[in-house]
C-alpha cells in the first residue's frame, strides 16, 4: 500500500522513526507510574534532570538503585559514561531490553551493602534508596558508596522527607525504614563527606526553602572522607 504520510511534512520524520525503529517503551516501574499516577512520572524525571545538571561534564558516573533505569538517559546525555546498578536482576534484565544505542548505559547487578563497586567513579547518585536501608546498616552503605568514588568525586543522594510520609500512599511507604529530616540527612552524609549541601524539592521544583515543608531532599556531597 501507499506509504503513510503526515498532513504536515515537518512531522514525517517522527512517523518514519516510529515505523522504522518501533515505539519506545516504559520499564517495569515507570510503566506502573505512568498508568497509576502520571504526575509522579514528571516528578521522577525532574529529579533525574537535577542530577544531570549537577553532574554535567563528569566522565564516569554510577547510579545506585536504578530499578528499570528508564530515566537514566537524562543523566547519560550530560556525562561521558553511565553505569546503572541495582540489587534486583529482574529490573536489570528489563532495563537491558529497553536500551537505546543512542544513549548507551552499562548495566549491572550490584549490592552496595556487600561492598564498593569494583571501579571508581567521579560521580555517584542514588535516588529513593537510602530510605530503604536499615539505620544500623546506613554507615556501611554510605561508606561503600564513598569508596566507589575517586578522590575528588561527587555524590548526590535523594530521598523523601520524613515529614512527607504522613501524605504518602501505603504502597510508597512499604520498605521506608529510614526517612529523615533535613538536619539528620546532612549529619549522616557529613560522616562521609567534608562538604554537604541540602536542597529541598516539592513536586518538580528544587529549592532552598523551609525544610519541614519539603516533600523530598537532595544531599550534594563533595570531598569524600577516607577512612
Amino acid at each position: 500500500g501507499a506509504a503513510l504520510k503526515t498532513r504536515e511534512p515537518q512531522y514525517q520524520f517522527e512517523l518514519d522513526m516510529a515505523l522504522k525503529d518501533g515505539l519506545s517503551r516504559f520499564g517495569i516501574m515507570s510503566n506502573q507510574t505512568w498508568r497509576d499516577d502520571p504526575r509522579r512520572l514528571l516528578f521522577m524525571l525532574s529529579r533525574y534532570k537535577f542530577v544531570a545538571k549537577m553532574l554535567s561534564g563528569k566522565n564516569r558516573v554510577i547510579e545506585i538503585g536504578c530499578a528499570d533505569a528508564f530515566a537514566g538517559r537524562i543523566v547519560r546525555a550530560e556525562v561521558g559514561h553511565l553505569t546503572a546498578t541495582d540489587i534486583d536482576p529482574v529490573f536489570i534484565r528489563d532495563a537491558a531490553g529497553q536500551q537505546d544505542p543512542k544513549w548507551p548505559i552499562e548495566l549491572g547487578v550490584h549490592d552496595m551493602l556487600a561492598g564498593p563497586h569494583r571501579e571508581r567513579f567521579d560521580g555517584v547518585y542514588s535516588l529513593d534508596v537510602l530510605e530503604h536501608i536499615e539505620p544500623a546498616r546506613e554507615d556501611s552503605f554510605l561508606a561503600n558508596i564513598t569508596a566507589s568514588l575517586s578522590a575528588h568525586g561527587v555524590a548526590l543522594i535523594g530521598m523523601p522527607s520524613l515529614a512527607s510520609q504522613a501524605h504518602a500512599s501505603p504502597q510508597s511507604r512499604i520498605g521506608h525504614v529510614n526517612c529523615k529530616h533535613a538536619p539528620d540527612l546532612k549529619q549522616a552524609m557529613a560522616r562521609h563527606y567534608h562538604n554537604v549541601f541540602i536542597f529541598s524539592m516539592n513536586d518538580e521544583v528544587v529549592h532552598t526553602g523551609f525544610y519541614p515543608m519539603a516533600h523530598y531532599y537532595f544531599a550534594l556531597c563533595c570531598g569524600p572522607r577516607r577512612t
